[in-house]
């Protein structure tokens, strides 16, 4: 009865949808789906509406109310629109920046969107081709605009689209004004509220003119370029995967001095259906294999794949018997901290007002690094957003020299306010210049940083939950952990519970304290008596819920490292277990 009852919901949603204020292409489509006997496709797409998060919009292509399409990018664009409006109306002029990525459909929904801007009476610089992300967050803060957006939805399979909304600081939207456009968003509840008809004499197209201001403030953040002049023949594999990296990242890398890249032929294709990969994910080793083949045919030093969007770099390089390694986002996070940290030692740099930042997923050897080198490190939650409040919050005070989360994002300058795969490419290139220098491979390095300051091993769970049933799925799950919390996990003993949601920890002595975060979120992490963390949270732009598991294990020399890696491993597999995963 219930399952009849939601198809009847939603085909009377659906049926609205062939009203005449729709296209054809989308009428079409809804009809197809009203007509065929299964209705999970129907349900799916409109048992709900695509809801306008604290970083956007993220889902699948296609009609209803529950996908990503001209309507519901149209109904974000106007609800932002209205909130700009409303929030900046001493302005003469409101100001906006329009990006977008390889997806398909990207294009069409950054034109539409720059269309509802100006016939909202907004200033629009619209890129005339994709570009990173990053450079997005840049051209907001160069510009002056209030507001930017880009349509990309980052890692995620070719199906899906997204639709990230950043505020004037050129970090992505938070408190209060989050939470303000999401209102203004869920008031647009009909097509004839959406102003498509733009403004041409608002929309001003850009493109070279950032690109070349970007890439020379990238270029300032190299720390040793004598390092890369020595070796600037130093072989590199790069690959975008078929997205915007392509754009500017080899460009980068030559402009650093690095005269002896290798892009992959067949993935320098932009190309929204990722033809050569399964996803477009440099978390996943799939991803980097086709760079990795023509690292192994050409004998090269490194291996760097960015994510469609640009923000996001996996890297691989040879381990001591001259096998190709993948290195995951905590392990590039150390070597950035690493090399960032030493040189600023060696080079005098340090002022006694420097900070890191790290979000709470990530690898507690930071904190090591951090706290051995008398530094402050920030913790925060998932996301750059997070680290880029930092960020603003200490400027003028403090002075930032890196960030970085274990889902392979780094930021290592504080004029763009996202992770960047432009610059962390560079600078990944530079540290492995830096250790052959020191007659080290990259793989060395972080061997010496893991004998120096610790070793421990990170493994990511995702459980993936996809569509109505999934969501409910994972939210029961949640529930269930909040309800009966585990007091042992992989044969330890829990001694801290820490909830984000309730913004309260306990400790084994039962002593309960807040935690001083800027607000709730729906986190939950376990730490053992043997320094092992296990984060629990779902997922906030696929429908998945994530298990961070992180247990440290002895390494004393180099030559500690596999066997450290057995323990571990071990470690991880009794988590798994216990978590029943």
């Amino acid at each position: 009865m219930e399952n009849q009852q939601l198809i009847n919901q939603v085909t009377a949603k659906a049926k609205r949808w062939l009203a005449p204020a729709y296209d054809a292409e989308t009428q079409a489509e809804v009809k197809r789906m009203l007509e065929n006997e299964d209705k999970t496709e129907l349900v799916d797409s409109f048992y709900k509406d695509l809801e306008f998060g604290t970083g956007g919009l993220r889902g699948i292509m296609g009609a209803g109310t529950n996908r990503m399409n001209i309507y519901t990018v149209g109904a974000a664009t106007q609800g932002l629109s209205n909130y700009l409006n409303a929030n900046f109306k001493e302005l003469k002029q409101i100001s906006v920046v329009v990006g977008h990525d390889c997806r398909n459909n990207s294009r069409k929904f950054a034109e539409i969107s720059a269309n509802i801007f100006s016939a909202n009476g907004i200033k629009v610089y619209l890129f005339e081709d994709m570009r990173p992300t990053p450079e997005i967050s840049f051209a907001i803060r160069h510009l002056g605009c209030q507001s930017g957006i880009i349509l990309t939805a980052s890692h995620n399979p070719k199906e899906y689209n997204g639709y990230k909304a950043y505020w004037d600081d050129g970090a992505q939207v938070l408190a209060p004004h989050d939470k303000g456009i999401i209102t203004e968003v869920t008031k647009i509840t009909d097509v004839s509220g959406i102003k498509f008809d733009g403004n041409q004499s608002l929309i001003q197209i850009v493109g070279k003119d950032i690109d070349d201001i970007y890439l020379e403030k990238i270029k300032s953040i190299s720390i040793e370029p004598e390092v890369i002049k020595h070796h600037s023949d130093m072989k590199i594999v790069y690959t975008p995967i078929h997205g915007t990296g392509m754009m500017l990242i080899p460009r980068s890398l030559k402009m650093w001095g690095f005269d002896n890249v290798t892009c992959v032929p067949e993935q320098m294709i932009k190309d929204g259906n990722f033809p050569t990969v399964v996803s477009p994910n440099p978390e996943n080793a799939e991803a980097l294999s086709m760079a990795v083949a023509l690292a192994k045919k050409i004998d090269a030093d490194l291996v760097m794949a960015s994510d469609p969007d640009a923000d996001r770099v996996g890297i691989a390089c040879k381990d001591d018997k001259g096998e190709w390694i993948l290195m995951n986002g905590n392990q590039t996070c150390l070597l950035f901290l690493y090399y960032i940290i030493t040189q600023y030692t060696k080079l005098g740099k340090m002022t006694g007002k420097e900070y890191v930042v790290k979000t709470i997923v990530t690898t507690e050897l930071i904190k090591n690094i951090a706290q051995k080198n008398h530094l402050e490190m920030m913790d925060c939650y998932t996301g750059f957003k997070w680290i880029a409040r930092e960020v603003r919050l200490n400027e003028g005070k403090k002075a930032y020299i890196g960030g970085g989360e274990e889902s392979y994002g780094f930021m290592a300058e504080d004029f763009v306010r996202d992770k960047d795969a432009v610059s962390a490419c560079c600078l990944i290139g530079e540290v492995a210049a830096w250790a052959k220098e020191q007659g080290k491979s990259l793989y060395e390095l972080l061997l010496d940083i893991y004998v120096e300051y610790g070793f421990s091993k990170n493994a990511t769970v995702n459980v993936v939950k996809p569509g109505k049933s999934g969501a409910e799925e994972i939210k029961n799950m949640m529930n269930d952990f909040r309800k009966n919390p585990p007091h042992s996990l992989g044969g330890h003993k829990v001694t801290l519970w820490k909830d984000y949601k309730t913004l309260k920890q306990i400790d084994i002595a039962g002593r309960i304290t807040r935690l001083d975060m800027p607000e709730p979120s729906n986190v939950l992490q376990y730490f053992t008596s043997d320094g092992a963390k296990v984060s629990v949270r779902p997922s906030g732009t696929e429908p998945k819920i994530k298990f961070y598991l992180e247990v440290p294990a002895p390494m004393n020399v180099r030559e500690d490292y596999l066997k450290a890696n057995e323990i571990a491993d071990k470690e991880i597999e009794k988590l798994k277990a216990s978590l029943g995963i």
